[in-house]
């Protein structure tokens, strides 16, 4: 118990330097941009803890499940356009409450220090620098996963040999009598063995050693294999077997009918093991790639996959592991990796730096979406701008001036209701049907 809530206690931690750096992408540009920063604040609901030091107040706050800064200005005053207090409508009250608001933050002397007086390109850096921030925070730890940890890689050495050969249709896991023996065990090929060689051909990796056994059956092969310092030459003849066809992601190919595609192959029955590699420093910007595009799939289906969450979570199925979860799933995964017995501690941090890295992977993809309040929707906002302006420049027409976001609140306010409703419908399916990792 006590290691699971070490996990736990690990990831919140993370997070929260995670979202401490976001905002810091934010203050610094911010800063020297000359923009008055009011708040930095990490956390949302009650200040357990501030200090102010110059014009800003730092501090945190109860709920540690972001973060913010308060920049004086985030919108323009309003062109001609004026609502008045009493106005029934909410959508325009809303909007005019947001101008207010940005109004009311500029204090006598710093009008020129209000963010949207700031050249557009200004604008994006500052907006840009939390999600940039996530995405440095995330390489950096990817390469302490690749580069220090490793990953775990087929090797040469044999883990598992095979008793009998048995179809991959075959309802039954287990030997019976007058099943045939598998060629692995008849040349006596041993668990611990690492092959060197296959018929005069230096072997490599598990991969091309499995190619060499499937494209020769029923031809006798010389297996050289290296068992307790000694080299040893074992003749082996692969038998022609079924086997499931797998494409390049591991995944098993199926038919129009959606059953799976079988093929004859030859085979040994010899199973490998596994081995941690550390990777090049090449290996790094690959995989945040990888990461990258994987969270851009998740969030284009994101209608989907939360109807698949919501089924599962009032419903029999099971929780896709490559789902989206919560803050709370991710501690509970977490807290799971630090507390299994059976993996050593490098393994366990490598999984909670994993863990991490992917957190920023994804604070990265989901704050660029361009939708307001998320820092895409302010950036989207400042490209638009700028090519209204350069078409009023094109065509010799006044300048439109600042693009008016406080117009956009009501989509805003949709937008919060739409992700509160998500987190708490994630929340829940992680509560009452955890996404089985192990």
């Amino acid at each position: 118990m006590l290691a699971f809530i070490v996990g736990v206690v690990i990831i919140v931690a993370g997070l929260a330097v995670s979202i401490g750096l976001h905002e810091i992408g934010h203050l610094v540009p911010a800063k020297l941009f000359r923009v008055k920063v009011t708040q930095y604040m990490i956390g949302f609901g009650p200040t357990v803890w501030s200090r102010r030091k110059g014009e800003t107040e730092y501090g945190v706050k109860a709920i540690p499940l972001g973060g913010y800064i308060s920049m004086i200005g985030m919108f323009p005053p309003a062109k001609g356009e004026q609502v008045g207090a009493g106005s029934t409508s909410l959508f325009r009250g809303l909007v005019q409450d947001a101008r207010d608001s940005s109004a009311e933050s500029i204090t006598p002397g710093d009008e020129d220090r209000a963010f949207y007086r700031l050249p557009v390109w200004k604008r994006i850096i500052v907006m840009l620098g939390g999600p940039f921030m996530n995405l440095v925070l995330a390489v950096v730890l990817f390469a302490v996963l690749l580069m220090g940890f490793g990953v775990a890689q087929l090797s040469t050495t044999v883990a598992t040999v095979n008793e009998c050969v048995l179809p991959a249709t075959s309802d039954r896991q287990t030997c019976e009598t007058g099943d045939p023996a598998a060629p692995g065990a008849e040349a006596g090929i041993l668990p611990g063995d690492r092959i060197v060689s296959i018929d005069g051909t230096a072997i490599e990796s598990w991969e091309q050693s499995t190619a060499f056994i499937r494209d020769h059956p029923g031809e006798s092969l010389d297996f050289v294999v290296e068992r307790d310092g000694d080299q040893l030459t074992l003749t082996v003849t692969p038998m022609l077997s079924e086997r499931y066809v797998t494409d390049d992601r591991g995944q098993l190919v199926t038919d129009a009918a959606g059953e799976p595609v079988t093929e004859q192959a030859g085979f040994v029955g010899i199973g490998p093991a596994s081995e941690t590699v550390r990777q090049p420093v090449t290996a790094v910007l690959p995989a945040v790639g990888e990461n990258i595009t994987g969270v851009a799939g998740i969030i284009l289906n994101l209608p989907q996959r939360m109807v698949d969450v919501a089924e599962a979570a009032f419903g029999p199925g099971e929780r896709d592991p490559n789902g989206p979860i919560s803050v709370v799933g991710v501690g509970r995964v977490a807290g799971e990796i630090a507390s299994l017995e059976e993996i050593p501690l490098a393994s366990k941090a490598a999984g909670l730096v994993g863990i991490l890295a992917s957190l920023n992977i994804a604070l990265f993809v989901f704050n660029l979406i361009p939708l307001l309040p998320l820092d895409g929707g302010h950036i989207a906002g400042a490209l638009w701008e700028a090519i209204r302006r350069g078409f009023a420049k094109l065509f010799r027409r006044p300048d439109p001036g600042p693009v008016d976001l406080a117009r956009l609140m009501p989509l805003t306010l949709a937008v919060v209701v739409v992700l509160g409703a998500m987190s708490a419908l994630l929340i829940y399916a992680d509560l009452v049907k955890p996404v089985q990792l192990f």
